[in-house]
């Protein structure tokens, strides 16, 4: 077997895999602080909203047996499933508009990749001390100092992946029961599997893949660049203002020299290892923790803030009509969920004709049709529904009893159709309403009433 050679010039692109470990350095500072914060109030929502009760019951879960979700009064079954393209579609435009105007702010600030990527670094700091501490580890030999911390942050990031994989599994298992039934080993077998697969996944995503799941996995670092234009905000590096760049001593004078320092802590505190001062990048995450170190040595300098900072290269023209193209389709997609929301009613009902026989004549001489109404309950209260024919006014229903289904339950009743004076036709069509006697929503439904030869009645 002979070996190809690939040229140089026959390479269209090439994506580099970086198998050294980033250890990322910890800071402080005003886009750090924004992050933590939101971070907080994202992370205690996830954790608390399987917790909240509605009329006695989990307020939101998503029953894949039953294929329902619920959400507070609303229970959504696959019949539902337009709204969830609304919803999605509708993300996907404010994600567009979003980063068009603030690039990957979402990556940066609320991506669950990142919040629990820098969860991790939190926990190896404070087991493994500083970033040139953990480098300093990791180079040394093994021995027993060695063994104890690393276990010790490996067992705190697998029990941060067990809770976190538990907090996901309690919006598909009622959070009432999963917790108590996880840890006394009483919970079904595909619960407790399902809930140790996403602890390894959270464990190998936050713990070793890291950057390497935003730059070479996640969709969105590659076709960000489409919806980027001049007049996005991105974090940038003044190439003005800090070439050339040098070290030197604190208030010294650098007539030769630009504001950077050459001090490397913006690529120390990057989540993805980058270093901005090389010009845009696709693995940048707009994180704004580089601005955060780059203001405190230009602090220490006494030289003006923001050499690194969240700038637009210039305006863009057409950016006035893109906006609007946006705006209107975002504003498209929310007017279909407000129509979605008005026209849907909470109970579904059909009604099918007995295939087995096409007609019969019963004791009056009438002709009778039989048939199934089917009534799915969509609620979570029980309801009592009624059946009427709207037309035509010389056919009445036989055999219909009262309609009682229980929340979530579907129901098929059988019930009788005779025509009360001789039919001109074969066929003739019939229709029937159906009402929730609650809250008279009623729902039409036409079906075909046979008389075979039309003998007289």
């Amino acid at each position: 077997m002979t070996a190809v050679k690939i040229r140089q010039e026959d390479i269209i692109a090439c994506t580099p895999v970086e198998s050294k470990k980033i250890y990322i350095r910890e800071e402080t500072g005003h886009f750090q602080k924004i992050r933590r914060y939101l971070n907080v109030v994202l992370v205690t929502l996830f954790v608390a909203l399987p917790f909240i009760q509605y009329q006695g019951q989990q307020a939101i879960l998503f029953d894949v047996g039953r294929q329902t979700l619920t959400l507070f009064a609303w229970v959504l079954y696959p019949q539902d499933l337009m709204i969830f393209a609304f919803l999605f579609i509708l993300a996907a435009f404010v994600l567009f508009l979003v980063t068009r105007h603030y690039g990957r702010v979402w990556c940066g600030f609320t991506c669950p990749q990142t919040v629990w990527t820098l969860a991790f670094n939190w926990v190896e700091r404070r087991i493994e001390g500083t970033h040139n501490q953990s480098k300093a580890l990791d180079k040394q030999p093994s021995s027993l100092t060695k063994v104890v911390v690393k276990g010790a942050k490996h067992s705190a990031w697998l029990a941060l992946s067990l809770i976190t994989a538990l907090v996901f599994m309690s919006y598909f298992y009622p959070a009432s029961r999963l917790y108590t039934e996880f840890f006394t080993f009483s919970a079904p077998a595909l619960i407790s599997g399902w809930t140790m697969f996403f602890a390894v996944c959270t464990y190998a995503n936050a713990g070793w893949l890291r950057e390497k799941m935003c730059t070479h996995m996640c969709p969105y670092s590659r076709f960000q660049a489409a919806m980027f234009d001049n007049s996005t905000s991105l974090v940038t590096y003044n190439e003005t203002r800090g070439e050339s760049r040098g070290p030197r001593k604190r208030f010294s004078q650098h007539k030769d020299l630009g504001d950077c320092v050459d001090c490397n802590l913006c690529v120390q505190v990057c989540p993805a290892g980058i270093d901005i001062r090389e010009g845009i990048q696709y693995e940048c995450i707009n994180c704004g923790l580089c601005i955060d170190a780059c203001d405190k040595v230009m602090a220490k300098f006494g030289y003006p803030l923001k050499l690194i900072n969240f700038s637009r290269a210039g305006r863009n023209s057409g950016r006035k009509f893109t906006n609007y193209l946006y705006g209107a389709a975002i504003i498209a997609i929310l007017l279909a969920i407000g129509e979605w929301a008005i026209d849907r009613q909470d109970f579904e009902a059909s009604i099918s004709r007995d295939r087995n026989a096409l007609y019969r004549e019963n004791n009056a001489g009438h002709i009778e049709n039989t048939y199934t109404l089917t009534v799915l309950n969509k609620s979570r209260v029980a309801k009592t529904y009624e059946i009427a024919i709207e037309t035509p006014s010389d056919m009445q229903l036989i055999n219909v009893p009262t309609i009682n289904v229980a929340p979530g339950e579907k129901r098929n009743v059988p019930f009788s159709v005779e025509a009360l004076s001789p039919m001109a036709n074969t066929m003739q069509s019939v229709s029937f309403v159906i009402i929730d006697k609650s809250t008279n929503s009623v729902i039409g439904n036409e079906v075909m009433f046979y008389s075979g030869n039309n003998r007289q009645m």
